[in-house]
């Protein structure tokens, strides 16, 4: 692959990553015509179309005039019987789309699907798909196959095999492949039932940062909700982990004590800062040494629960910033030797951790 196909692919990724990004109005006049377009093509005619501000609503609405049926019940989303056949769709365009690039493309293919599309996916993963587990809660299947069926991952897969490839799509390909992105760059998500289509708004707000090599976006917002939308529904998230409201607007060291989750907990600290956090929830200090995987830091034990100690350590390699982060890691509480204890955490004994050149 040249430098300027994979220069066009790695364009086309960003591209594709601002629209499951995009907090701008749907363009619901696009979105019902492709919706409608799709719903032809598995022989039935186009929905009555409802939209609703947030998924929230979404999975709480049941639209005016439509008595649903006890197997399209939020909590049955697994039976219903549209998603299945919209997937089946999708997947027969994709068996076709992968023959046009079998052999002659088939190093694009593969660069493309890791740059691109594995890129994509978990981005979405860690930013849209965020919202949807919050809103299904327990209800949530990871696996579930109508969310993926309309992530951004896919299309820009096959949008970049075509525009920066250059792999040609017989003229019926290219008509489905544009209902699909047409969707995917109109609105938000949609539940597809038999006589209605519920859709759901864009977020009004999406903070997000960059956290792997090929630009993987994660929600994070230091100072207010990493997702809201306009019904005011909305999501915190702390570097891609969705927490509750207090984390972000008021932690503390006597809710943190209160939490029982522990990686609640620890986005909760982060927060505060871990220098902080030990400082007002009073740690006793065990005892210090000079960490010799990391030349110039001090490793710190402290007493945390029952049982629990905590080792206050810095970071290895230094963040996007250029900074090294102070960061706590619990370890069992027999540990008296915070250089036993920094050994454990890799799986090491104290006299090997001394060793390491420089951890990361």
């Amino acid at each position: 692959m040249s430098v300027l196909v994979q220069r066009e692919a790695a364009e086309i990724r960003e591209e594709w990553l601002g629209r499951a990004l995009s907090t701008l109005p749907a363009d619901r006049p696009a979105a019902e015509a492709a919706i409608s377009g799709l719903y032809r093509l598995i022989g039935l005619a186009p929905p009555r179309f409802h939209w609703v501000a947030s998924p929230a609503a979404a999975l709480a609405t049941v639209p005016r005039g439509v008595r649903l049926r006890p197997s399209e019940a939020v909590e049955r989303m697994s039976e219903w019987p549209l998603p299945p056949r919209f997937a089946a769709l999708m997947r027969e365009l994709c068996r076709g789309l992968d023959a046009q690039v079998r052999w002659v493309h088939q190093p694009m293919d593969r660069l493309i699907r890791r740059e691109v599309r594995s890129s994509l996916s978990q981005s979405t993963a860690s930013s849209i798909l965020v919202p949807l587990r919050v809103a299904h809660g327990s209800q949530y299947r990871p696996g579930g196959v109508w969310y993926g069926v309309q992530c951004v991952s896919w299309v820009a897969h096959y949008d970049a095999l075509r525009r920066a490839a250059g792999v040609v799509f017989t003229p019926e390909q290219i008509q489905q492949f544009d209902l699909w992105a047409t969707v995917a760059r109109s609105c938000g998500w949609w539940w597809p039932r038999e006589g209605v289509c519920v859709i759901s708004e864009r977020p009004v707000t999406v903070h997000t940062e960059v956290w792997g090599d090929d630009g993987e976006a994660r929600l994070h917002c230091a100072d207010g909700p990493a997702v809201r939308y306009a019904d005011g529904w909305d999501v915190y998230a702390w570097h891609g982990t969705q927490v509750p409201s207090w984390v972000i607007k008021d932690p503390s060291v006597g809710r943190i004590a209160q939490e029982a989750n522990v990686e609640v907990r620890r986005c909760a600290i982060e927060h505060i800062g871990w220098a902080s956090y030990i400082d007002q929830a009073g740690l006793r200090l065990v005892s210090s040494a000079p960490d010799p995987g990391n030349p110039g830091s001090e490793l710190r034990l402290y007493d945390m629960r029952k049982e629990t100690r905590v080792l206050l350590a810095v970071n290895g390699s230094v963040e996007r910033d250029g900074r090294r982060r102070r960061y706590g890691l619990t370890v069992p509480g027999f540990f008296d030797d915070p250089i036993d204890a920094a050994g454990w955490t890799y799986g090491l004994s104290a006299e090997q951790y001394s060793l390491l050149v420089r951890r990361t």
